[in-house]
């Protein structure tokens, strides 16, 4: 998949070049950058896993930026809504900039950004300090339904990551992991993965204070794990009493993290595990 898609990004950057030889000649006002700055983020799919690829954002010149989306496994025939949106994915958010939508049969877009849908003037280095992601949904009829996402700008992930284990507890054959990955802003992405979760389950997370022995108050409520597909994602950037929490303190924390079995259930804990200093 990565040969293919670097032949095709090779093949979009040649075309974004000979866009800005194109634009210096009728704008002396405007001189292109002789090499533009660019950027790639991953897609990463959600409902279909056979669809991924990238977003390839490119400096064009000082108030415009070229974005080229490249995903395999997209349908032929198929019409792909793709936006730039505010917040995480795993948060969610409005949509701010609209792009063009991907052709299922080639698997692209390219779009040039100048502004965000508002009218307001977007930069490339605007775009790359930006606290949004890039969600591709599967068709105009269904935003709801997106097939690939990919977190960018500040909430780019650094590469730095600390997976702790949750133990079974009240529930026998329910365990797996909590994942924190930590953003370039700081904030960290925590995933839960869990096995033998029930089919259509909703199940509650938090962290507690001290160890999981000695028990203790909810501090930081996960978005709860989804029982179907046993997992869960949630951006940490604060404790639910608006304290900053991000992916240092994690790693320092007197905590422990709790999944229960239902909302009317919060006594019964499935899975759990302790984290930061008290697994160390």
């Amino acid at each position: 998949m990565l040969h293919s898609l670097s032949k095709i990004n090779v093949f979009a950057l040649a075309l974004v070049l000979s866009t800005i030889v194109f634009t210096g000649c009728k704008d002396d006002d405007d001189s292109p950058i002789p090499f533009p700055d660019t950027k790639v983020y991953d897609l990463e799919s959600v409902a279909d896993p056979n669809i991924e690829g990238t977003a390839t954002f490119v400096r064009v010149d000082a108030r415009t930026t070229s974005v080229t989306i490249v995903l395999t496994g997209t349908p032929t025939g198929g019409v792909h809504p793709a936006h730039i949106h505010a917040n995480t994915a795993a948060e969610g958010g409005p949509i701010v900039i609209s792009l063009n939508s991907v052709d299922g049969t080639t698997g692209t877009s390219t779009t040039i950004i100048q502004e965000d849908d508002s009218g307001n003037p977007v930069t490339f280095e605007d775009l790359m300090e930006y606290d949004g992601h890039l969600n591709v949904h599967l068709s105009e009829d269904q935003l709801d339904v997106i097939v690939a996402q990919g977190d960018i700008g500040q909430n780019e992930l650094t590469g730095k990551a600390k997976r702790y284990e949750l133990e079974e507890a009240a529930v026998p054959g329910i365990s797996g992991t909590v994942l924190f990955e930590e953003r370039r802003n700081g904030e960290a992405l925590a995933t839960i993965s869990l096995e033998g979760t029930p089919e259509g389950g909703v199940h509650p997370a938090h962290i507690h204070e001290n160890s999981a022995e000695e028990g203790g108050g909810i501090v930081y409520t996960f978005n709860p794990v989804n029982g179907t597909t046993g997992m869960s994602m949630s951006n940490v950037a604060e404790l639910d009493d608006g304290t900053p929490f991000g992916y240092k303190d994690v790693l320092k924390y007197d905590g422990h993290v709790n999944v229960h079995l239902s909302p009317e259930q919060l006594d019964v804990i499935v899975a759990q595990g302790d984290i930061g200093v008290n697994a160390d």
